[in-house]
């Protein structure tokens, strides 16, 4: 295997949670650039910051309706996600890995698509409502509120909490972020009063997100509070479920590369260069709602059967 091929193969997390397209297209640009702008000096979160600034001006290109602002908007929030892919690379490489850069990267994607998302309502609000007539108006936001904070930032999360799960099961807690929320409050408080204001506040967010992640998986919490307590230790649990957990866990892995990047950005492309952008929105609350559905409940069903051979 070349050097390229064994660094590529070492930036992935396992075989098990790598989508397809980005295992084949996003995942070895990214490394390519990343060893570019290691060349150069670049720090990671320079990249991560222009990664930002990409994602933006893919938003306001979405705001046009005319064709080639379109594709000037795919093309950039396509290296958008390009140098998403190159800051973890990057990181992982030299060593340069930063509480800022956590931040950054954290902040980057919800970033994108808040600028998506109002640019499509922008574009929409004085055009016809298909089938029924009048203007969007006021209520293509309200599709959006939907589309967005009640569908995609928790689909993203969720789908982001099962694949940690998994490749704790597979990995170990080094092979993993599978973070609590008691564990980021015990960070947050150890935290000296005065100064240190962007490890508060990224603690202070961080520890909240996984609080809304560990509230929708109470099957999962049940479970982990049974191996922490099990009585021959947490190690001998783990064991005596693990090969049963990632049986039942992988098929829906693929499921958690659905609901993250690259299946919405495609859809957002199609239905922008058609014209047709509100297709987006109706595509977050039924399709991507009802993925989430049912591999949530894929997933908890999987956490008490896990459960039951426990006790």
């Amino acid at each position: 295997m070349s050097h390229f091929g064994e660094l590529l193969q070492a930036s992935f997390k396992s075989e098990d949670t790598e989508e397809w397209l980005d295992v084949h297209f996003t995942r070895p640009i990214g490394l390519a650039f990343a060893l570019m702008w290691n060349k150069f000096g670049v720090h990671p979160n320079a990249v991560t910051i222009l990664s930002i600034f990409l994602g933006m001006g893919a938003g306001w290109m979405f705001h046009y309706a005319d064709l080639w602002s379109n594709v000037w908007g795919m093309v950039l929030l396509m290296f958008a996600n390009f140098c998403d892919s190159t800051d973890g690379q990057m990181a992982r490489l030299t060593g340069k890995k930063t509480l800022i850069g956590r931040m950054l990267d954290g902040f980057s994607g919800d970033v994108w698509f808040v600028c998506i998302y109002a640019a499509i309502c922008v574009r929409l609000m004085n055009e016809p409502i298909p089938f029924i007539g009048g203007q969007w108006g006021w209520w293509i936001w309200a599709l959006a509120a939907v589309a967005g904070i009640l569908c995609h930032s928790r689909q993203s999360s969720l789908a982001d909490y099962y694949r940690q799960i998994h490749l704790f099961f597979l990995k170990g807690k080094e092979g993993s972020e599978l973070d609590s929320y008691a564990g980021q409050r015990e960070i947050l408080d150890s935290l000296p009063k005065k100064g240190a204001f962007w490890a508060h506040a990224f603690y202070y967010n961080y520890a909240n997100y996984c609080k809304g992640q560990e509230a929708r998986t109470p099957a999962f919490q049940k479970l982990k509070s049974a191996i922490k307590a099990y009585p021959d230790g947490s190690e001998a649990a783990i064991g005596l479920i693990k090969d049963d957990f990632l049986a039942g866990s992988r098929p829906l892995m693929p499921y958690t590369n659905l609901l993250t990047f690259n299946l919405r950005a495609i859809v957002c492309y199609v239905s922008c260069l058609i014209n047709l952008p509100w297709i987006y929105f109706l595509f977050e609350i039924t399709v991507m709602q009802g993925m989430a559905v049912y591999m949530h409940r894929k997933h908890e069903r999987l956490c008490l059967d896990m459960l039951e051979r426990i006790k």
